[in-house]
C-alpha cells in the first residue's frame, strides 16, 4: 500500500541535503495524535474527521497556488514548496537537472549567501530538506510560528535569484557525481533498482530514465542549458507554497504576496510525454551486481496511475502480500520456506503510468525461479478466490492508522497538501482520499488480480553475484 502509506507515514529523503529532523515539542505532537485517534473511533468517524481538516486556497495574480493548514496546537510552522518538475520533464541528453537543482537550491541567491540558508533556519530551532523524484522537486522548512516571514523570504529570494555562477553550477555537478559513486554505484543491488525502470518502461522516457541521471549528460552540461532549465521551470506558475501549523491565515497570505507577488510569470514547457505503449509479452533480463552477495530479484506488473480507481485494490493488495511480517509473502517465502531473506512489495505510485513491484534478496543456495512460482501461485489464487475478510480488514486499518498518525506533524501535512494540489488539482482532496480505500470490496481486489497479473504484463529482473553471473552466462 504504497501511495497511503508514502503520503501519509512520514518523509523518505531522496536527496543529499538533509538536516536534523524538526525539534517539535514532543508534548505537543503526542497530545496531538491521541486527540486525532481519540477522533477517529469508531470506524465510521474516520471520515468525519479527516472531512474537518482545515484547508485554505489562493492564487496570485502570477499563478502560485497557495495552500495553507492552520493548527495552534504546536506553536511551530511549516512552509513546503513543491515545483512541478521531475526528472520526467527532462529531454533526452539533459538528465539528471531535476535532482541538480536540488543541490544548487542551497548555493544561495541575490540576498543570501551560500549555505547560509542552512544557517538562518537552524540558528532558529528549525529544520530543512528537499527532495527530487520523477514527478516533482521540493523543498520544506520547520521553524518557530514567529519566524514565517524567515521561511517565506528565503523562498521566495532563491525562486527569483538562485546563484547559477560557473563555480557553483560545477561544485554541484561533482557532489552529484560522487552521489552517483556512493550511492549507486558501490553499493549492492542499487544499480538494479535504476535498471528494472529502464527495462520495464523501455522507450518511454519519462520514467525509463533514472532521477540521479546520467553522469555524462551532466558531464557535457553547459552552463547555459542548466540556467534555462531554471528559468523555464522554477517560476511561481509552476508552483506550490504550503504553510501548515499556528499561524493566521490572512497574515500568511500577506507574508506569501508580499514576498512572491512580484515575481513575474515565466513560459513553462508543457508536459507532452506521449502514449506509454505497454508490452505485449514478458520481459526478462539478468544483471551482474559485483557488490552483491547474495542474488535478489525484481518483479513489475504495469498499473494504471496513482489515484486511478483500479489503483486503491491494487495498494491494499499489496499490503495485504507484502506489508510486515504478518504478511502472506513474508509468511510463505520468509519464515515458512526460508527462501528468501526479505520480501517487498507495493505500487510505485507515479502520477502516470506506474508499477505493481516486488522486490527480494534470497537466502543463500536458492533462486529466483523458486520464489517466483510461489508468488505467481499466491497472485492465481487471489484472482480466482480473493483474499479472507480478516486480510482486507486489517489492510484497511492500517490505512486509518496511517490517515490519523501521519496527519500529525505540521511539515508531514503540509506536504501531503502540496503534493495534492499540484499533482491533482485541488488540496481538499485529501480530505476524501481514505474513502477509496474503504470502498475497496473482495470483488475489487480479485478484478484487478485478473487484469494485471498477468504473465505477457510484467517484468523480471535477475540480480546476481559476480560468480552466479558467470555460471549462468556458461550454461545459456
Amino acid at each position: 500500500m504504497m501511495a497511503l502509506l508514502g503520503l501519509f507515514l512520514g518523509i523518505a529523503s531522496q536527496g543529499s541535503t538533509a538536516v536534523a529532523e524538526s525539534k517539535t515539542p514532543k508534548a505537543g505532537a503526542e497530545a496531538k495524535a491521541k486527540t486525532l485517534a481519540k477522533e477517529a473511533q469508531p470506524a465510521a468517524n474516520h471520515a468525519e474527521v479527516l472531512s474537518r481538516l482545515p484547508v485554505e486556497r489562493a492564487t496570485l495574480a502570477n499563478g502560485l497556488r497557495v495552500v495553507m493548514s492552520p493548527d495552534a496546537t504546536v506553536p511551530t510552522v511549516a512552509i513546503a514548496v513543491y515545483y512541478d518538475v521531475g526528472s520526467r520533464n527532462e529531454e533526452k541528453g539533459r538528465s539528471g537537472f531535476a535532482h541538480l537543482f536540488e543541490h544548487m537550491m542551497f548555493q544561495g541567491s541575490a540576498n543570501v549567501g551560500k549555505g547560509e540558508h542552512f544557517v538562518l533556519i537552524t540558528n532558529r530551532g528549525g529544520s530543512l530538506n528537499g527532495t527530487t523524484s520523477t514527478d516533482r522537486t521540493n523543498y520544506f522548512e520547520t521553524l518557530p510560528s514567529n519566524e514565517l516571514a524567515l521561511g517565506l523570504w528565503l523562498e521566495a529570494d532563491r525562486m527569483r535569484s538562485l546563484a547559477i555562477t560557473p563555480e557553483n553550477f560545477e561544485n554541484q555537478r561533482q557532489t552529484v557525481m560522487e552521489e552517483r559513486r556512493q550511492s549507486y554505484d558501490n553499493r549492492p543491488y542499487m544499480e538494479s533498482m535504476l535498471r528494472i525502470n529502464e527495462l520495464a518502461y523501455g522507450d518511454y522516457f519519462p520514467y525509463a530514465h533514472s532521477t540521479i541521471g546520467d553522469m555524462n549528460d551532466l558531464k557535457r552540461a553547459p552552463l547555459k542549458a542548466v540556467r534555462d532549465f531554471f528559468d523555464q521551470h522554477y517560476a511561481p506558475n509552476n508552483a506550490v507554497v504550503s504553510i501548515a501549523g499556528d499561524f493566521k491565515p490572512a497574515e500568511a497570505l500577506a507574508l506569501v504576496q508580499r514576498y512572491f507577488g512580484s515575481l513575474g510569470k515565466r513560459s513553462v514547457p508543457p508536459y507532452k510525454p506521449g502514449a506509454f505503449k505497454g508490452q505485449s509479452k514478458e520481459k526478462k533480463e539478468s544483471m551482474r551486481d559485483p557488490n552483491a552477495e547474495l542474488p535478489a530479484f525484481h518483479l513489475a506488473y504495469h498499473i494504471p496511475p496513482d489515484r486511478d480507481p483500479d489503483h486503491y485494490p491494487l495498494e491494499l493488495l499489496a499490503a495485504i502480500l507484502g506489508d510486515g511480517a504478518s504478511s502472506r509473502l513474508y509468511q510463505e517465502l520468509v519464515k515458512k520456506r526460508e527462501l528468501c531473506q526479505s520480501i517487498d512489495v507495493g505500487t510505485d505510485d507515479r502520477r502516470g503510468p506506474d508499477l505493481f513491484s516486488f522486490w527480494s534478496v534470497l537466502s543463500r543456495g536458492h533462486q529466483g525461479e523458486e520464489v517466483r512460482k510461489v508468488i505467481f501461485d499466491e497472485l492465481n489464487k487471489i484472482a480466482q478466490e480473493g483474499v479472507s475478510p480478516r486480510e482486507l480488514e486489517k489492510a484497511k486499518n492500517r490505512a486509518r492508522s496511517s490517515v490519523i498518525f501521519g496527519l500529525q506533524s505540521n511539515l508531514s501535512r503540509a506536504m501531503h497538501l502540496a503534493e495534492f494540489e499540484l499533482y491533482w488539482g485541488d488540496a481538499r482532496l485529501l480530505r476524501d482520499e481514505l474513502e477509496f480505500y474503504l470502498k475497496v470490496s473482495n470483488d475489487d481486489i480479485k478484478r484487478v488480480a485478473q487484469k494485471y497479473f498477468k504473465p505477457e504484463n510484467r517484468t523480471i529482473l535477475d540480480v546476481l553475484p559476480a560468480a552466479q553471473n558467470a555460471k549462468a552466462a556458461k550454461k545459456d
